[in-house]
């Protein structure tokens, strides 16, 4: 790490001089201590200050790659008409988790690189719910659906209606939510015998997302309850993407009963014995009558 320090030493005019929007955003962020030791006296040696500086890193990078994590589940589900292969249990479940676990966070006052990820991918859940009860003609449960979230944000997010004790005892219920939230979707792509509709880079951008998690939380918030929710939340992702590797290639539901379909068919054709040539006709006779 020294000689990492003494090479890095010639950068110091530059990181001494950078423009006061950049400083004062790079001291927001891990603080004037670790930016003095970090960005002006570029000291990589204090371990402390660079497992803050790495996890807060990890935190923004979540925050942003969760702004389209599931980009793609909606444009799949927009493209296919259908919700193949989507569990509505499994995204009510992680709705109802999320929330939670955002209003238990804001009222708190913890950083938002710990968990901003979870209030863009809660806007994103509701969007995919509402589309796979609607393709699988629902219509009027998505917007009870869309009702009773409505009454929840409002419930949770005023202490006025909810005290703080009684959240803290439904954070503990949302982690819980939160790891049962997977367990209908393993279940379905087990009874589908693939994955339909669901999208790989939503799968392993979550698998990849609960495992930097865990770091940030173990570096920002002394908080037991979420950390054991993103540990059991990166196994049963484990799980889910072993899923969505092994059933890679593997046919559609739909795909798999046309296929049923067409071989009973052939099998009929074939005892059936019947021709698909045109039968010659009798050209008239020549020969003559007596």
């Amino acid at each position: 790490m020294e000689a990492l320090r003494s090479a890095l030493q010639p950068l110091r005019p530059i990181t001494n001089n950078l423009p006061a929007p950049i400083r004062d955003l790079g001291v927001s962020i891990i603080g004037d201590t670790c930016y003095k030791t970090l960005i002006l006296e570029l000291d990589p040696t204090d371990s402390e200050c660079l497992k803050l500086a790495i996890s807060k890193g990890l935190g923004i990078g979540i925050i942003g790659a969760s702004s389209i994590v599931k980009v793609p589940q909606i444009l799949k589900l927009v493209q296919s008409q259908s919700s193949s292969g989507i569990s509505f249990l499994s995204y009510l479940l992680e709705t109802s988790s999320y929330l939670i676990s955002l209003a238990y966070n804001v009222r708190n006052g913890f950083p938002f690189s710990t968990y901003g990820e979870t209030a863009l991918i809660l806007g994103q859940n509701v969007i995919i719910t509402v589309l796979v009860l609607n393709y699988s003609g629902r219509a009027s449960m998505a917007a009870l659906f869309v009702a009773a979230l409505a009454t929840s944000v409002v419930t949770l997010f005023y202490g006025e209606i909810l005290d703080m004790q009684t959240l803290k005892f439904l954070q503990a219920g949302a982690g819980i939510l939160g790891v049962a939230s997977k367990v209908p979707q393993i279940a379905a792509i087990y009874q589908e015998g693939g994955t339909g509709q669901l999208s790989a880079f939503t799968v392993f951008n979550y698998l990849a997302g609960s495992l930097s998690r865990i770091f940030t939380t173990l570096q920002e918030v002394d908080d037991k309850l979420i950390l054991y929710g993103f540990v059991a939340g990166f196994a049963l992702n484990l799980v889910l993407a072993a899923q969505m590797v092994y059933y890679w290639n593997a046919p559609s539901a739909k795909a798999r009963g046309k296929m049923k379909e067409a071989v009973p068919v052939a099998a009929i054709d074939q005892s059936s014995g019947v021709s698909s040539a045109t039968p010659k006709s009798k050209g008239p006779s020549t020969r003559r009558r007596g």
